[in-house]
């Protein structure tokens, strides 16, 4: 058995290298009942073999977990499969031909994974003998039994298979039976009791026959059982069934009581002979009692208790006919039903993870590669056929997919590179869908968890970081916090500080400051000194926990800030025990600096700014100067002065507080004059007035002077703008005022000699133009202007916008344009500011909102009332206007009126209406020039009013 069991071994490694490298699906055999321990195949060895290219690299392997785990067992580190348990084919496998004990390995080196498909057949050794159900049968046969009639027989049963299963049925030796082996459609041998020999009763009333089983095994086991038949008197018909075999198909999902066939059998006898009951045979085994029902007197054949395809496909038994008579013989029906598989079982889904802590939960590491398999999904369908090939779908997420690894098992495999700091947990969906009709669909929800790997090193809050100390702090002064963070997680996350090993000042940087390990707090442990240190840098190193440690690095930059801690010192004149003495000449005159105060402070900035001043001494004697230190005489020494004079000289800094030195200085006054190199100090110069000036009183001079500046503008634009309001109202009073204009309106014609008069009678009409007193213009913004209006006059202001004088530039305007709202007998623009009508009718009648803001034009006023026949004007003023183009005059006359407007005037329906209203008025209009005429410089400028005189007044008539 040992060396059988070699060389199948030799023979399936060969074999399974092929599978490898196709399939990545390895087979072993082995046989049932070998020893717990038995090698059974070493897939480093194939796997090697099978893909020399892998060059050598060591390889572990992981057996998923599944139910058959303890049969089989694997040796991680090269792969070894060795047998955990003894096996019992016929208690994993009972009746299947091929025993497969299948389970999955994976291999992995250096975070590559692969799965491979194991499948180790269990070979049957002959471990099982035939046996009967029973021990001892009997039969009953009739006498007129015919030659070759067949009896039905107990078939044995064997728990091994193929050459190990019944081979051949014996019977012993006797005169009158024998034996035919016959298989079932399931495989399953029995045999059947052929009558040889016609039998007599009363020469021999029973038998007793002996029938062996046996297997093919080597050495073959045998099953024996006893027959016992006894030979009963004939009864001379017996039932015939209408069909000796019969097949029939039922669907798996029948209910109980479903009928399978109405069986029907007759026998030609009267009375009890000819009654005929139905049944199973004595060698019926119970399971078809149990499921199958065969009614006594009918004949019909139901179903007793559900079938499942899955557990058995196929039964095959015996239904017998008997009538009531004495001595009957049996008719056998031999009944095949085939079940039928429907679509009846959902998809089953075991997910097999790689790695897996927690149940349900599958651990990938974020540091795992494209292609990395993470899980194993097994699909399972107890259906056959359609109903049970599966199709499986993964949703969730695209960073995993389904690859399928053989028939229905798939592997979930990455499709991109992971990071956990983005992504920690993927919730999967796995579905299930069989192919049948209505297909059925199992959902399975996963959890894949990715553990962490030390790819993130440690990222300071900001690369430098810059903070200021002031000096002479205690030592174990707090400086600032460097903080770092690990996106990583457990000791990979855990961040660590150090300090970089440098030096400053020729010490290491650790004698300065100390750094806390855990928290990054930095921390002085020394008094720092401005005037011996400015600036202390330093790098700080944050290292996280993983193996191998990341880290990373940030500067810190600790700047002292200066303290007013140095009183100045007086360095000139040298001091001997705080004093010096100082030559004074007597003749020295006034100003005459007679020394220099000279110190230095070791601060910076304003702490260093000195300032000198007196303490003690005579103020009407000396003086120092404060920014210079410079000491000189107020004035000039009289003869009766001391040979020695003491003053206290102080320097002070700009610190706050301040700091102060003081200095004794003796003059010694000798005779004579001062040397002539000595310079005198001009009292009140600029020098002196610039050092006594404070800043702060700088500061506040500027500010009021600028309030003041600031005060002074916004009255000024109040005051201006109350006289333009006063200004602009006295105009309107003057424009529209009715008090004295008749007056002024006489006394202005009256100095005029411009203004020529055709007569004193009403009926008197003119010709006016208005223009500027001074050569290229038009008179003063405030000039008034005197219109007469039918019997009297009216004076207006020129300033006026409503009755501009100046030509705007922008056209002519028309009377329905979409500048003007007149029409018809309405009167000004509705938006546009309201003028007081003049005796009853709007001056300006075509005047629009624009013109009246950018200046009239020629359309939008009247056109000229000058007549072509009127007689000539005494003033050679006005009777040069008359030849200008755009002084066209209105014919009196109606019909020369309508020809003459026809051609000069472009003809428009709301205009022409304008115009019948205007020529039926009994009004004059005359615009008034100023006393002064002046040479017209710009014709376009001029506009003249149009003038309506009544009918019996024009000179054509009177005529």
């Amino acid at each position: 058995k040992g060396w059988n069991g070699l060389a199948v071994l030799v023979c399936v490694s060969l074999l399974s290298l092929a599978a490898v490298t196709q399939g990545k699906t390895v087979k072993y055999q082995t046989f049932e009942e070998d020893a717990p321990g038995t090698v059974i195949g070493n897939l480093a060895k194939d796997i090697s073999s099978a893909a020399s290219s892998a060059g050598g690299s060591r390889n572990n392997f992981r057996m998923m977990k599944q139910f058959n785990s303890s049969f089989i067992r694997l040796r991680e580190s090269d792969g070894q499969l060795t047998i955990g348990e003894r096996i019992d084919r016929e208690r994993i496998c009972k009746h299947t031909l091929h025993c497969l004990i299948s389970f999955d390995v994976v291999s992995y080196s250096k975070e590559q994974f692969k799965l491979i498909h194991v499948e180790v057949e269990v070979k049957d050794i002959n471990d099982n003998s035939p046996e009967f159900p029973r021990k001892e049968s009997s039969l009953e046969i009739s006498e007129n039994t015919a030659v070759g009639t067949r009896i039905p027989l107990d078939f044995a049963v064997d728990e091994d298979v193929g050459a190990n299963y019944i081979q051949s049925y014996q019977i012993s030796v006797n005169s009158h039976f024998s034996i035919d082996v016959l298989s079932r459609a399931d495989g399953v041998k029995y045999a059947e009791l052929v009558l040889m020999k016609e039998l007599d009763r009363e020469t021999q009333g029973s038998y007793a026959l002996e029938l062996v089983a046996m297997d093919g095994g080597n050495p073959s086991r045998t099953g024996t059982t006893r027959i016992n038949v006894k030979v009963k008197d004939y009864n001379d018909n017996s039932p015939v069934f209408d069909r000796n075999s019969l097949s029939v198909d039922l669907p798996e999902d029948s209910p109980a009581g479903s009928l399978l066939l109405d069986l029907n059998a007759e026998d030609p006898d009267e009375g009890l002979n000819g009654e005929v009951v139905y049944g199973f045979g004595h060698q019926v085994p119970a399971e078809i009692r149990q499921l199958f029902r065969v009614d006594r007197k009918t004949g019909r054949l139901t179903l007793e208790s559900p079938i499942d395809f899955e557990s058995k496909n196929t039964y095959e038994f015996d239904v017998q006919a008997t009538d009531l008579g004495p001595n009957p013989s049996p008719a056998i029906c031999k009944i095949v039903v085939q079940v039928q598989d429907v679509n009846d079982n959902a998809p089953e889904i075991s997910i097999t993870p790689m790695t897996s802590i927690t149940a349900g939960i599958a651990y990938i590491t974020e540091a795992a590669a494209r292609e990395s398999f993470v899980a194993l999904v097994s699909t399972s369908d107890r259906d056959s056929g359609a109903n049970g090939q599966v199709h499986c779908t993964l949703y969730g997420h695209d960073h995993f997919k389904l690859q399928q690894a053989y028939e229905d098992s798939f592997m979930i495999v990455s499709t991109s590179p992971l990071d956990r700091e983005k992504i920690p947990e993927y919730n999967l969906t796995v579905v299930a869908e069989d192919l049948g009709s209505p297909p059925f669909r199992t959902i399975t929800q996963y959890t894949i968890r990715l553990t962490d790997e030390n790819d993130n090193a440690p990222v300071f809050s900001k690369p430098v970081y810059e903070v200021a100390v002031v000096e002479n702090n205690a030592p174990g002064a707090y400086i600032t916090t460097a903080v770092a963070r690990d996106m990583d997680m457990g000791s990979n996350g855990k961040v660590s500080y150090k300090l970089a090993d440098t030096y400053f000042m020729g010490s290491p940087i650790s004698t300065f400051v100390s750094l806390d390990p855990a928290s990054g707090s930095l921390y002085a442990l020394r008094s720092f000194n401005y005037e011996v240190m400015k600036q202390l840098e330093l790098r700080i190193t944050a290292s996280d926990g993983g193996s191998p440690p990341l880290s990373g690095t940030a500067n810190v930059y600790v700047r002292i800030m200066d303290q007013n801690d140095n009183a100045p010192v007086i360095t000139q004149p040298a001091l001997n025990n705080g004093s010096a003495e100082v030559l004074l000449p007597r003749d020295a005159p006034t100003g005459y600096i007679i020394t220099r105060v000279e110190a230095r402070d070791a601060d910076e900035g304003v702490n260093s700014d000195l300032s000198y001043g007196l303490a003690t001494g005579e103020p009407s004697v000396f003086s120092v100067n404060r920014a210079t230190g410079e000491i000189y005489l107020n004035q000039v020494l009289s003869h009766d002065v001391d040979e020695t004079l003491s003053v206290t000289v102080t320097v002070s800094d700009s610190g706050r507080p301040a700091l102060t030195s003081a200095a004794t200085l003796h003059f010694l006054v000798i005779a004579g004059p001062p040397p002539s190199d000595r310079t005198v100090y001009q009292a009140g110069g600029a020098d002196e007035g610039h050092a006594q000036w404070d800043l702060s009183v700088v500061i506040i001079v500027v500010l009021a002077g600028s309030c003041t500046l600031l005060l002074l503008a916004i009255i000024l634009i109040a005051t201006t703008c109350n006289r333009r309001r006063r200004d602009k109202g006295g105009e309107d009073s003057d424009s529209y005022g009715e008090k004295g204009t008749l007056e002024r309106g006489r006394n202005h014609m009256a100095d005029n000699p411009l203004l020529p008069l055709h007569g004193a009678g009403p009926g008197a009409a003119f010709d006016g133009h208005s223009y500027s007193s001074q050569p290229g213009g038009f008179t003063s913004a405030v000039r008034p202007i005197t219109i007469w209006k039918g019997n009297s006059y009216t004076t207006i202001s020129a300033r006026d916008p409503a009755f501009s004088g100046k030509d705007s530039g922008k056209g002519d305007s028309d009377f329905n344009d979409s500048d003007s709202d007149v029409s018809g007998d309405t009167g000004l623009k509705k938006d546009g500011p309201v003028v007081p009508p003049i005796g009853g009718q709007n001056g300006l009648w075509a005047c629009t909102s624009e013109c009246k803001v950018l200046g009239h034009s020629d359309r939008c006023w009247s056109p000229s009332a000058v007549r072509a026949n009127a007689a000539p004007s005494p003033a050679p003023t006005l009777s040069s206007f008359n030849s200008l183009p755009k002084m066209a005059s209105l014919p009196c006359d109606p019909n020369r009126r309508d020809n003459y407007y026809q051609a000069q005037i472009p003809k428009t329906v709301g205009l022409q209406s304008v115009y019948e209203k205007v020529l039926h008025r009994e009004y004059d209009y005359v615009l008034v020039t100023s006393p002064r005429p002046v040479r017209v410089q710009e014709i376009g400028d001029i506009t003249i009013p149009v003038y309506d005189p009544t009918p019996t007044h024009c000179p054509n008539e009177e005529a």
